[in-house]
């Protein structure tokens, strides 16, 4: 894993070093619920929109849904299915060949949680997915894969007794994505992007959580990379 990290910061910094970057500000709203039918097996399922730079108009809409398996009270695994579409502004030009206003994307996904106490207020969550790609573009469709690491700890703000039921909190959290099939159709990079992320939340209940943050995308582009600078609003439900 060390190695891993270090070559994805390698790949990162070469990549934003020799390509012309743009710098877009955007946002987005996420809605994610697990729900647990017994001991052993729940679903999960998470709702997003994002918007296009300088919050003009919806750009992405994702519908995540999937079955969980728990192995144990600190771990489970996940297979599930991913629909999304984007958006695409209507730019026609005089004599051009017409262009698709909306592109769709399919996946198949597949995950493993795992929690645990870094110290004893904080929780930390380390999650491997794994995706399949269906992707639409405007000329042909593209089948790849591709593999996320993602790490969030979430940090009480006031002492607690036992689990964390209510109160602030602070949530850090950081995703790297990686391609590993066909990335010279893509980016022709193993790198593909970065998430980084730094919020505050507020937990109602052991059943509801309410945040907003900042996260930093840094995708590397065919062409061009992009910095995207994300006010993000999320909400947690846990059934």
């Amino acid at each position: 894993m060390r190695k891993v990290f270090f070559l994805t910061l390698f790949s990162l910094f070469a990549s934003f070093s020799f390509a012309q970057t743009v710098n877009q500000n955007t946002g987005w709203f996420m809605f994610v619920n697990s729900t647990k039918f017994n001991d052993k097996w729940g679903m999960h399922f998470d709702l997003q929109l994002r918007t296009e730079d300088n919050w003009d108009g919806v750009r992405n809409l994702l519908v995540r849904p999937g079955i969980t398996y728990y192995v144990n009270k600190n771990a489970n695994a996940t297979l599930g299915y991913l629909f999304t579409q984007t958006y695409l502004p209507n730019n026609i030009l005089v004599g051009a060949p017409p262009l698709k206003n909306t592109l769709t994307e399919h996946r198949i996904w597949q995950q493993y949680i795992y929690n645990h106490k870094p110290w004893a207020s904080a929780t930390l969550s380390h999650r491997f997915r794994l995706e399949q790609r269906f992707i639409e573009r405007q000329n042909d469709e593209l089948f790849s894969q591709r593999f996320r690491y993602f790490f969030r700890l979430i940090q009480p703000l006031q002492h607690q007794d036992g689990a964390f039921t209510e109160g602030l909190f602070v949530a850090l959290q950081n995703e790297t994505f990686l391609n590993i099939q066909n990335k010279e159709k893509l980016n022709n990079s193993f790198f593909d992007q970065n998430r980084a992320y730094l919020a505050i939340g507020y937990r109602f209940s052991k059943k509801f959580d309410l945040e907003a943050g900042y996260l930093n995308q840094a995708i590397h582009g065919a062409n061009n990379n992009t910095i995207n600078n994300v006010a993000q609003l999320a909400v947690y439900t846990r059934f």
